[in-house]
């Protein structure tokens, strides 16, 4: 009976924690923290008058809140209405600030995706036919989780990892890098904003991603070299002559990873480099595990695999170990994969030769 208590015990705080996270996603959704990080600690009348809410639901919220210690109040037995809330500022950081790597906005997202994951997986389970990226609605989510990474890693210990393309760039040369699986084109425009001298390609099946992308280019000024394409990285008729080649979290997702892996070798040529980034899983199957390797479990169920078994995919899923990549790699054509002495809790960075 104790096993059986603790494991109740844990699911009603797995509930409890998804239920302050929708709590959260719904603050986040009103702009609510916006509202009172502005103005300071608020009432639940001043806070429904600054975010254009209702009075009932901001102080229902508002008592939510700090209960679940996201807010602070300074006096919990004032009478409700005179009760003033206050988002700290750390905490107003890991909610708002969208290029810091402790924000968690994609992950608190994650609660009304698991709901239409669910609802799509519930068939596909029993079919496993795979289904389409875009089914998902996912790509603001994905976008979200690597943005971070790519302002805060990309340019700065990334592609020093790669000598011979760090060079040109900080030289002044022209590099034209191709991104296999751009997404919403953050990484490619990180780079164009950093490189004056880069041109950048990115490839992606994905049309609300590419529409972001463009957009996005747009908007930073860099649209005449990152230039964003509809187009299956798998396609063979893809051609270019690239300083770099790359594919960011996106190889553990195609039903075609060694078709992609050979139009990156062809993209490269003799000369060019390719890397790969993908998720930092533990060598081999491990129970107990740790909360990253979790993470990746529950992405892969829900989404991940079934993107990868779409039209009678790989079906590689979110935990693609490295003896997997490997393979994929031999299969394309390549001799030899070298991971790169580059840190991160999250990936893993290799170089394809």
């Amino acid at each position: 009976m104790a096993s059986v208590e603790e494991f109740a015990g844990k699911l009603f705080m797995d509930s409890l924690a998804t239920m302050e996270l929708a709590n959260i996603e719904l603050g986040i959704r009103l702009g609510l923290y916006e509202a009172l990080a502005a103005a300071g600690a608020s009432t639940s009348a001043e806070l429904a008058s600054k975010a254009s809410i209702h009075e009932r639901y901001a102080r229902e919220w508002l008592e939510q809140q700090a209960a679940a210690g996201v807010l602070e109040v300074d006096d919990a037995s004032a009478a409700p209405a005179d009760r003033r809330f206050t988002l700290p500022a750390e905490h107003a950081h890991v909610l708002m600030e969208d290029d810091s790597e402790a924000c968690m906005k994609a992950c608190v997202a994650v609660v009304p995706f698991a709901g239409k994951a669910i609802e799509l997986m519930e068939q596909e389970f029993r079919s496993g036919k795979g289904l389409a990226f875009g089914a998902f609605e996912l790509h603001d989510i994905q976008a979200g989780f690597t943005r971070p990474v790519f302002v805060n890693h990309l340019t700065q210990n990334w592609l020093p990892a790669i000598p011979e393309v760090q060079r040109k760039l900080t030289d002044g040369e022209p590099v034209r890098i191709a991104e296999i699986g751009c997404g919403e084109g953050t990484a490619s425009i990180t780079i164009a904003r950093t490189y004056p001298n880069a041109e950048i390609d990115g490839y992606d099946l994905d049309e609300a991603s590419i529409s972001v992308a463009r957009k996005a280019a747009a908007d930073s000024g860099v649209a005449d070299r990152a230039q964003f394409h509809l187009k299956d990285a798998a396609d063979p008729s893809i051609a270019g002559d690239y300083d770099l080649v790359m594919a960011v979290e996106m190889l553990h997702d195609v039903p075609d990873p060694v078709g992609v892996l050979r139009t990156m070798k062809k993209l490269a040529g003799s000369r060019g480099a390719v890397l790969v980034a993908d998720e930092r899983t533990e060598p081999r199957f491990t129970v107990p595990t740790n909360e990253m390797e979790r993470f990746f479990y529950a992405f892969s169920t829900l989404h991940c695999l079934a993107v990868s078994m779409q039209d009678g995919g790989a079906g590689t899923g979110t935990v693609m170990r490295e003896d997997t990549l490997r393979k994929y790699a031999t299969d394309a054509g390549f001799s030899e994969v070298t991971a790169l002495d580059v840190e991160h809790p999250q990936f893993v960075l290799y170089r394809l030769s």
